[in-house]
Formats: C-alpha cells, structure tokens, sequence
C-alpha cells in the first residue's frame, strides 16, 4: 500500500521539518510514503476564504485518482486511539487498498468539491493545532500505528 500526505503550503519551519523528515525516514521501513505540497496562493488579500478554499480544493484533486482512498485530517473527523488508528490501517492493508491518501487542507479548509471527493474524515485530537504542528502529530502517528501493526515496542500501552 502507497501512503500519501497531500498538504497546502510549505513546512515553514526547518526545526519542524527536520522532525517531519525524521519520521518520513523511519516510515520507510514500512510502507511506500511520500508527501506531496500543493504550493500556497499568492495574492490572497483579494480573496474571499471560500475563493481561497476552491482554488486549493482544485489543487488538492488534481493529484488524486478514483481508486484513491482519500482521508481528510479535519477537525470534525473520526478520532482514534494510536492503537485503533493502527487497527484501521492494517484494515485498509488487508482491504487491499493500494493508494491511501491523507490531506491537510489550508488555512480555510476544505472546499466543498474536496469534501464529496473524501471517503472519510479523521481528526487528531479536539484540540486546535497549527497546520505545521499537524504535519509532526500526522507523520509521528503514522509511524506509531506502523510499529503497532509489526508489535514493535515503540508504543507502549
């Protein structure tokens, strides 16, 4: 199975991305994980959020497929204890679901169009969190649900 991250802008902080890229490294180990970032829109100021949403809402689908299995990290999503995050991957595993593709929409969230596009949603935590913080908690979590399917000792119950 192929894990995808889709996110709107850039990591803006090296301290961050070096956290991110730690983690990406270690999820190499067991499965096919990339990230892929949806450049931010210039020239924001003359657009409305719901403009905003769309022409990020158009980015975000362009790079995805029909077969696709697309999960949103939104705030109104599905939560899930590290352990049934893992139990819910290693379903989409067996399911043999080939491309499972995570988005972190922008500023705004999500445009309509992205929304119908999603088989579901998943949120993190009812906490807000910045978007850049979101793409740690995203990345290590993956990587902790990885080890949680191998019964490796990395999360501890």
């Amino acid at each position: 199975m192929k894990t995808t991250l889709i996110q709107v802008g850039k990591t803006t902080s090296s301290d961050f991305q070096k956290i991110i890229d730690e983690y990406v490294k270690r999820l190499s180990h067991y499965t096919s994980f990339a990230t892929l970032t949806i450049p931010e829109l210039k020239n924001t100021k003359a657009l409305t959020p719901e403009q905003q949403k769309q022409m990020e809402g158009e980015q975000i689908l362009k790079n995805m497929q029909d077969c696709d299995y697309v999960v949103l990290l939104d705030e109104h999503g599905k939560e899930y204890r590290s352990i049934e995050l893992a139990a819910w991957i290693e379903k989409k595993q067996l399911a043999g679901t080939r491309n499972l593709i995570f988005v972190i929409g922008g500023p705004f969230g999500f445009s309509p169009s992205v929304y119908n596009r999603a088989n579901e949603k998943l949120s993190l935590s009812k906490l807000t969190f910045s978007h850049q913080m979101i793409r740690i908690l995203f990345t290590e979590q993956l990587y902790r649900a990885f080890t949680i399917i191998n019964g490796e000792k990395y999360h501890h119950e």
